[in-house]
């Protein structure tokens, strides 16, 4: 029975819907774990400096493929601990920048995986917080500092910032009391908006920070629908659980003989706006017109 390992920089109970996304996907491609496959699962839980000793685990494992979930941290430990492997990853922005592809039609070497257009979107969040906050001139970023590509978030951020006219102000946090400090000090601030950065923690943590931006009253704008399923008020961006199908797709083939140079990178082109009203009425935030008539989803 062959093996695929799963590599993810977070905890399997938060992230049990994007595993189920991936078993479909590899269900399609004709393998059900525990019939025809096996999964040897690996949890970092939270701390990216455990990821590549898991890595190295699943290759000492001689798994028949990796799959990894947590963006550019995941796979780039994978790419590090094996050059022969079959590696699936996700990653957040262009895969052939990130140096783990030699381009996305023909991807070359050992890896292949899905775009999930993370780092990319971060201009178009703002322009819908500046949509539903115009009043708002300071608007905090949140940041894990831990994750690889906060640096260029931050960048971006305060570039598409001052292409608005608004000014950002980065706060980091990557424990879930660091984000409760966060949050104290983005009051102090007196920011009129936030910007939750994408990052695989703050996802396994979105009912604490939904909880306290609602506490602290502070319109916010998330990567992904669950946020927004949760409580928060806006979420914009690709689907994750569509990612995981995608990656589970890929497994599948690739224990089938197909090989990750041949396989073009997956381009997610499905750009999710989903709007929570009960929130924003909480909030006592009127959501334009505009932005209501473009949205994919708005719950009530």
């Amino acid at each position: 029975m062959p093996v695929v390992g799963f590599l993810s920089t977070g905890l399997s109970g938060p992230s049990a819907y994007l595993v189920a996304g991936f078993r479909r996907g590899l269900e399609e491609a004709g393998f059900v774990e525990g019939r025809n496959a096996a999964v040897e699962y690996r949890w970092a839980e939270g701390l990216y400096e455990r990821v590549p000793a898991l890595a190295a685990d699943l290759v000492r494992r001689q798994v028949a493929v990796i799959v990894t979930g947590g963006g550019e941290t995941t796979a780039a430990a994978a790419k590090a601990a094996t050059a022969t492997i079959p590696i699936v990853f996700n990653t957040g922005s262009d895969p052939v920048k990130l140096g783990l592809v030699a381009s996305l039609a023909r991807p070359g070497g050992n890896m292949t995986g899905v775009n999930i257009f993370a780092t990319e979107l971060v201009e178009k969040r703002l322009g819908l917080l500046r949509d539903l906050v115009p009043a708002a001139t300071s608007v905090a970023v949140l940041l894990n500092p831990n994750f690889t590509p906060a640096v260029v978030n931050a960048q971006e951020s305060e570039a598409a910032a001052r292409a608005i006219g608004k000014k950002v102000t980065i706060f980091n946090a990557s424990s879930d009391a660091e984000i409760e400090t966060a949050f104290a000090k983005i009051m102090q601030a007196r920011s009129g908006a936030l910007l939750v950065g994408a990052d695989p923690f703050f996802n396994s943590r979105r009912g604490l920070i939904v909880a306290l931006a609602s506490h602290h009253a502070i319109p916010a704008i998330y990567e992904w629908r669950e946020f927004a399923e949760a409580g928060g008020l806006i979420s914009y961006g690709t689907s994750l659980v569509e990612a995981y199908r995608q990656q589970g797709i890929y497994a599948g083939r690739i224990l089938k003989g197909e090989k990750p140079a041949d396989l073009p990178v997956v381009q997610l082109s499905k750009f999710e706006l989903v709007i929570n009203l009960n929130t924003a009425r909480a909030l006592g935030l009127v959501i334009p017109s505009g932005v209501l008539a473009i949205a994919d989803e708005v719950i009530e």
